[in-house]
């Protein structure tokens, strides 16, 4: 058997380059739906690898979903059907647009703490793939040993232990930022936060992808900016040339975008995007404002670079946290935000005077003891494995002319549902099932996405995860055959 090569970063472990070429044949009828795989003593000969590493391919395609073992009959390839095509690229609006009030999200978040809920509606990572135990027992020495420290208010700009650990990290993005850079908050949210406050005033007008992250919604909503939406590449990100135009048609205060594995398209931008986008916005004096908490989620060899990589200008404020990758809990979070330092530093001490210390002091630690970068690379291989399920239940349970998103990294994917099917409606109705998931419209500032929806994966894949994928697929088909008669009542979701 010959076992083509596909693409592959070379700093991959070998196993899961193996697995990717065996993905490949199943995935094109070489072994079709119910074929016996070869042994593992046949794929460890025919490969020259150990029996381990062929144990570790059959797993990985396991997690996949692309094959099963049948107990003394060996490994056999698994019915599967061809991953939907992806959604087109979005138009952005012409105008600005001024937010108001819902109360959606906060339901989709007090779902994802209820065990009940298939928890597909809030991006937040569950406790099992988290080192909740090493970091609590870190946590509560850090408390007994420093009791001084953890009793009173830190610097505003945070834990100094933490902030070299953190200008280390950012190293891996392309960035050279000293300590003294960097402020500590309240979680990426609040970074974002501090940093609008520090380069908009009420009234303003803020540049965003379409669709956008919706916490970006809520925090413009609150300070009473106002959102223009630019046409976006469900693979590249936003697109430049329309974010040009936009630039000579509307006076802008700032530009807010995730660059790599944006929430909800999943988007990646291409490096020589990000290079002309910081051009862009240098020439037209416009601040970006980057979030960057899924870059360390990369499924390829390399972490992309952020574009504050790139700036030379000291525009780019750069917001990142510790959320998505070891503790949502912690609420600790940090924006490098350049020539904007001062301001930033000054809207924090208003709004939160310190970040909490024991916390701080507790990640500082086990990024210094190292196990990080370990623990990284089984969460990206995780959800890689779970992406792999998710898209082959959704190509088998959801309706004919589904579309969804194919992101290099991260934990979400977004979907573009037949016309027939109204996402709020759906979400309505998966509730009932103890459902959750993100209708399109919280990431749109004009209510659009009618017909989209985003799913997280970064869930324990099992018996009831999987049901659950079947029963919202089964919803979705129902709307789109019987759709309702007329569209709920009720205001624009963004909250």
């Amino acid at each position: 058997m010959n076992y083509p090569d596909r693409p592959a970063a070379p700093s991959e472990p070998l196993y899961r380059r193996l697995a990717d070429r065996m993905t490949g044949l199943i995935e094109t009828g070489v072994f079709p739906p119910g074929a016996r795989l070869p042994s593992l003593r046949t794929f460890s000969r025919q490969m020259s690898v150990s029996l381990s590493t062929a144990l570790e391919v059959f797993r990985v395609l396991e997690d996949r979903g692309l094959a099963e073992a049948r107990p003394q009959s060996g490994y056999y390839a698994k019915s599967h059907r061809p991953a939907p095509p992806e959604p087109n690229p979005t138009s952005g609006g012409r105008n600005p647009v001024t937010l108001s009030p819902g109360d959606m999200v906060l339901r989709i978040f007090h779902d994802a703490g209820d065990d009940s809920f298939a928890p597909f509606g809030a991006a937040v990572p569950p406790p099992e793939f988290l080192p909740i135990g090493r970091l609590n027992r870190i946590l509560a020495r850090e408390v007994r040993l420093r009791p001084e420290r953890t009793q009173s208010y830190d610097s505003i700009q945070g834990f100094a232990e933490l902030r070299v650990q953190i200008a280390r990290r950012m190293l891996e993005a392309g960035c050279t930022i000293g300590p003294e850079e960097i402020i500590t908050t309240n979680g990426a949210r609040h970074a974002l936060y501090l940093s609008l406050q520090a380069v908009t005033k009420p009234g303003d007008t803020v540049l965003l992808e379409t669709p956008t992250y919706t916490g970006f919604l809520q925090i413009l909503e609150a300070l009473r900016l106002r959102a223009l939406e630019v046409a976006t590449d469900p693979k590249n990100g936003i697109c430049l040339d329309a974010l040009e135009a936009a630039l000579k048609r509307e006076p802008a205060a700032a530009c807010v975008l995730v660059p790599t594995y944006g929430n909800p398209l999943g988007h990646s931008m291409p490096e020589a995007n990000r290079i002309r986008l910081t051009r862009i916005l240098a020439e037209a004096r416009v601040p970006l404002i980057e979030d960057d908490v899924y870059g360390e989620l990369y499924y390829g060899g390399v972490r992309p670079r952020a574009v504050k990589a790139f700036d030379r200008n000291g525009t780019v404020l750069y917001c990142s946290s510790f959320s998505k990758t070891i503790a949502p809990g912690y609420r600790v979070g940090w924006v490098a935000p350049g020539r904007y330092l001062q301001a930033v530093e000054r809207q924090k001490y208003v709004t939160s005077v310190a970040t909490p210390a024991p916390t701080q002091m507790a990640i500082a630690v086990y990024l210094a003891d190292g196990g990080y970068d370990r623990h990284l690379r089984r969460l990206r291989e995780t959800y890689q494995g779970l992406q792999a399920r998710f898209v082959a239940a959704i190509a088998e349970h959801f309706p004919e002319g589904t579309k969804m998103t194919r992101p290099q990294g991260g934990h979400i994917v977004w979907l573009e549902l037949p016309q027939g099917v109204d996402s709020l409606v759906l979400h309505d109705l998966a509730h009932r099932h103890r459902i959750s998931l993100a209708p399109g419209p919280l990431y749109s500032a004009s209510g659009g996405y009618r017909n989209f929806i985003r799913l997280n994966y970064a869930v324990q894949w099992s018996e009831a995860i999987e049901r659950a994928l079947r029963t919202l697929g089964r919803l979705a088909k129902h709307l789109n055959t019987n759709p309702p008669r007329s569209a709920p009542k009720r205001g624009k979701p963004r909250s």
